[in-house]
């Protein structure tokens, strides 16, 4: 029964997020705590995190990650370049779709010097899709889909619904994570504006 009731509130969360896109929405001034034990919210409902808790000043932890042509991405082997990590629960969402047109087109030309980053559970061939569709060409897309590696190894794990928490990070090119926002409410977006000029701080 439990198992049906988060599989319920897992596609009414992709379903209130379908619908069209409110007149403004709200950017989140707060970030909450990843790891196990913590935990964020869908309209007001706690839906717990689960995985090892990442902070600001640590090392981005190893974990493999499936780019749109399927091979494996391992984002800890990367280093010499700021990165901004986009985390978004599905990008077939009018919240996620938003925080990722942001990414990408409102950096203020930072995508010349900073690497920019969407991680979600999608399939590899929906983020393809998303992003033709989109026409954005200036930001990697990275799926957790096979078993959750970078969700674990964050701790953004929604583990009720097998998704990431809406999160965004800034990492500098020694990969160490210099600024971080985990979102408290999901259907609120991460504050990109200062995440951005985190990222612009560091080059």
């Amino acid at each position: 029964m439990k198992h049906w009731a988060f599989l319920i509130m897992a596609v009414t969360i992709l379903v209130a997020c379908a619908s069209p896109k409110p007149p403004a929405m709200t950017v989140a001034t707060t970030s909450g705590t990843p790891g196990d034990g913590q935990s964020v919210t869908f309209k007001g409902d706690a839906l717990a995190l689960e995985g090892t808790a990442i902070k600001v000043g640590d090392t981005l932890p190893a974990a493999v990650l499936t780019s749109n042509d399927l091979k494996p991405v391992n984002l800890a082997e990367a280093k010499g370049k700021v990165r901004i990590i986009s985390i978004v629960p599905s990008i077939d969402t009018p919240v996620c779709e938003e925080q990722t047109h942001e990414l990408s087109e409102k950096n203020g030309g930072l995508d010349k010097q900073v690497e920019l980053i969407t991680v979600s559970m999608d399939l590899p061939f929906a983020q393809k899709r998303f992003a033709k569709e989109a026409k954005i060409h200036n930001v990697t897309f990275l799926s957790d889909y096979k078993a959750a590696e970078f969700g674990k190894s964050t701790g953004l794990l929604i583990q009720p619904l097998h998704l990431l928490a809406r999160t965004v990070l800034v990492v500098d090119n020694d990969n160490v994570i210099r600024y971080m926002q985990v979102v408290p409410e999901i259907t609120n977006l991460p504050d990109m504006e200062t995440a951005m000029k985190a990222a612009k701080g560091l080059l």
